[in-house]
């Protein structure tokens, strides 16, 4: 029985790997889409343009905006006469961030008063705007502490921030591993989701079931090489993480594969149960799709469950990509233990075999 379900697994993986449209699917859209997200896909700003209304005009006030200028995250475009002038640069995206300086500005820091410092930002994009305003916090507090002590004044109390398991909080560190997990599941379930479909467009697939392969050794020997494909691009994209994007690997290999290893089965479950219900390869990959786009939504990759509505959140905890998140993020960033994840591994394996049993009856009710 081995030896029938082993030469079914090299069949698979030959058809795979001789056609030219297969071979591009499982090599092109992943690279491409590792170099996008890698060097795309971020939260860090750079070079945000701003513009300048300055009615103070003295030492103090230049040196205020000399901080920002001599930052890489902020970049003058203009400086204005009027704040009037601002809402139609903002308007017009020439700017996402102004700062106006009140003609009180050294009077108050001289007396010892608030001098307050106006800072406008384009709020239709909420999650740019709040970064920015961060960011233009940050630096004020740094001119405050450091004029307060040049002019011998009570330097203000400072708040003293660091950030555990990512130092200078960059967001490669954490959308990166993210993408391993996310492009094992798009290669897993494509390759899986079509398989079956393929045989029967091709008309090949009556067959194999005149062979002596019983159901349960066609859907191994389909599934496989899944397993496989699934690992091999796992492990060039981590490779690729960690010594071409610089992401720390803190933790144990092993932990990371029998994490992804679970999770790769979970998503050939789903893959074949696709692929039972397909009569077509069209019908397999809108079958994919519609499972895929919703799964990433729902796994916390770029917006966090705990913000999500209640309900939603329970709707999660069905869907493998959330559980193998965590298992990415901690195992790179955290060095987490297998005790640490045995949860999000066991929840993955409960999905795995759920999937794993509907598909294969799925598949006896199309077969008989």
């Amino acid at each position: 029985m081995f030896s029938r379900v082993l030469a079914l697994i090299v069949k698979e993986l030959l058809a795979l790997l001789k056609d030219p449209k297969s071979r591009m699917v499982l090599i092109g859209p992943p690279l491409m889409q590792l170099i996008v997200f890698g060097y795309a896909a971020t939260f860090d700003l750079n070079q945000v343009p701003f513009v300048v209304y300055n009615a103070d005009t003295s030492a103090a006030s230049r040196d205020l905006i000399a901080h920002f200028t001599g930052t890489p995250t902020f970049r003058l475009v203009a400086r204005v006469d009027s704040l009037a002038q601002i809402p139609a640069l903002i308007e017009g995206r020439k700017a996402v961030m102004a700062l106006a300086i009140d003609a009180r500005f050294t009077r108050d820091l001289l007396t010892g008063q608030p001098a307050p410092v106006e800072v406008i930002v384009d709020g239709r994009n909420s999650n740019t705007a709040l970064i920015a305003l961060g960011y233009a916090n940050e630096i004020l507090s740094d001119y405050a502490a450091s004029w307060a002590s040049q002019h011998g004044a009570r330097t203000p109390s400072a708040l003293v921030m660091r950030a555990r398991y990512n130092p200078n909080l960059e967001s490669r560190w954490f959308i990166i591993p993210g993408i391993i997990a996310l492009l094992a599941q798009v290669v897993t379930l494509l390759v899986v989701a079509l398989t079956v479909a393929r045989e029967r467009e091709a008309g090949t697939f009556d067959q194999l079931l005149v062979t002596p392969l019983r159901p349960v050794d066609i859907l191994l020997g389909k599934g496989i090489p899944g397993l496989i494909i699934g690992l091999a691009e796992a492990t060039v994209i981590l490779l690729a993480a960690v010594f071409w994007f610089g992401v720390p690997l803190r933790g144990a290999v092993g932990v990371f594969y029998l994490g992804a290893v679970v999770f790769i089965i979970a998503v050939i479950g789903i893959g074949l149960l696709i692929s039972a219900l397909s009569a077509t390869q069209q019908q397999a990959l809108l079958g994919a799709f519609l499972f895929m786009v919703p799964s990433i939504i729902l796994s916390g990759f770029a917006t966090p469950i705990a913000n999500m509505p209640q309900a939603v959140q329970w709707l999660t905890l069905i869907n493998p990509l959330r559980y193998f998140l965590v298992v990415v993020r901690s195992v790179f960033l955290q060095a987490a233990s297998l005790a640490s994840l045995s949860t999000e591994i066991a929840a993955m394996a409960a999905i795995g075999c759920v999937s794993l049993v509907a598909a294969t009856v799925m598949f006896r009710r199309r077969v008989y």
